[in-house]
């Protein structure tokens, strides 16, 4: 069985002031180890017991089983770490930048739409940036949903359960999702996603002709 916790993508303290080093020892140390290490006593001796996490997901839905949610936790929170960089936020560059400037109008407005969506979002929940037809969405999911299973691609995510901020920020959500925003994006992260996007695109137009012809 491949399936093990993957280590964060940058030191325990390399977030702080913004994410403590405390903060990431439970969420990342207590919290998704325990989905990923539930993931992996469900697909004990079944056909998904070599299957990725993704796979996993797709294979698995609706979400009222315990197998989905397991791993559709597990693989969104290592969405969720590879979305962040110590020194990171504020405006992106790359594709992503021309991207937000033609579904938002502007970066601000962007930032205004995002807050709104995750600060609005009650209990727990996610909140994510994804690729709709070509086009920059915002969207929010309780629980544990996920875009992953619609006929979107998933960007960037936020997580929005308490566990991920409170021993930072309490009860102030609106700081941990402006700190986000402001310090944390990893935009080469979200234009590497993008890219890959194209990518499958053309791919599967690319098998649809052949088919055709």
């Amino acid at each position: 069985m491949s399936l093990s916790l993957p280590p964060l993508p940058y030191a325990s303290a390399a977030l702080e002031p913004h994410i403590s080093r405390r903060t990431l020892a439970e969420h990342h140390g207590f919290h998704h180890a325990a989905y990923v290490e539930r993931t992996r006593s469900l697909i004990q001796r079944t056909p998904l017991e070599s299957a990725t996490l993704e796979e996993i997901v797709r294979a698995s839905a609706p979400q009222g089983n315990a197998l989905f949610r397991c791993a559709l936790q597990a693989w969104s929170h290592a969405f969720y770490w590879n979305g962040m960089r110590p020194g990171g936020g504020g405006p992106p560059g790359g594709a992503i930048a021309a991207l937000i400037a033609s579904s938002f109008g502007t970066q601000r407005a962007f930032n205004r739409q995002f807050v709104q969506a995750a600060g609005d979002q009650y209990g727990n929940a996610w909140a994510w940036l994804v690729l709709d037809d070509g086009q920059l969405r915002i969207i929010t999911t309780a629980d544990a949903g996920t875009p992953l299973t619609e006929p979107v691609v998933p960007l960037l995510a936020l997580d929005l359960w308490e566990h991920a901020y409170y021993l930072d920020y309490q009860h102030r959500r609106l700081d941990y999702i402006a700190a986000f925003l402001g310090h944390l994006v990893n935009w080469d992260f979200v234009n590497a996603a993008l890219a890959a996007a194209g990518t499958r695109a053309r791919a599967t137009t690319g098998s649809a002709m052949r088919r055709v012809s």
